[in-house]
């Protein structure tokens, strides 16, 4: 989801291969943005702890390591399925404070929690939301938009959404509401397994 797309088929399809490798080393991936391009595609993969780890005490955290280790095992195997054509750079994040959303059961988890929304198709003449995830009933998510001076309940089909991240609370977080555009500890991506294009081994 992003210039940043969002789970298109090609996406979905590379996330579905993904997935079970990075399981197998104890943790979840969330999600990937796939965006291609003429001078070569970026492949970004958010991962994060699975829920009993994060429910641990103490919770465990996504760290550099846990990086560095998708990052090798999935080049391993998209060098073996190869399922991109051309070059590609790969990124391995952890989601960050304005984790991106990338299903209905992402957006239910974090249900009162305030959501920033661009559509695919615009819906009453907006393409862009922002509100408190209300309700999340099968692919239906329901927003409580500000309005002038009341909120307003707005249904949204997941699917003609593009891309989605939660809002952080500053103030809430500890940090400074003057300068909203710092953001200290937010979603520091970590790129130990990036591969610049051109780099790419050649095909045999």
């Amino acid at each position: 989801m992003i210039v940043e797309s969002t789970m298109t088929d090609k996406a979905t399809d590379i996330a579905n291969l993904l997935s079970p490798t990075v399981r197998a080393l104890g943790l979840e991936l969330l999600g990937i943005e796939y965006l291609p391009s003429p001078g070569g595609a970026l492949l970004r993969l958010y991962i994060d702890v699975t829920a009993e780890d994060a429910a641990a005490e103490p919770p465990r955290m996504v760290g550099i390591e846990d990086c560095e280790s998708v990052s090798r095992e999935v080049s391993a195997l998209l060098d073996v399925e190869d399922p991109i054509s051309g070059h590609y750079t790969l990124e391995v994040s952890s989601p960050g404070v304005d984790r991106p959303l990338f299903s209905p059961e992402q957006f239910a988890r974090f249900l009162g929690e305030q959501v920033k929304i661009v559509l695919q198709l615009p819906q009453d003449g907006r393409r862009r939301l922002q509100g408190r995830i209300a309700a999340v009933e099968g692919d239906r998510i329901g927003l409580d938009v500000d309005a002038k001076s009341e909120a307003q309940r707005v249904e949204v089909a997941f699917d003609n959404i593009e891309k989605a991240r939660l809002v952080p609370d500053w103030a809430a977080l500890g940090f400074a509401p003057e300068k909203p555009g710092k953001k200290p500890g937010g979603n520091a991506t970590k790129k130990p397994g990036a591969r610049p294009a051109g780099k790419r081994p050649a095909k045999h």
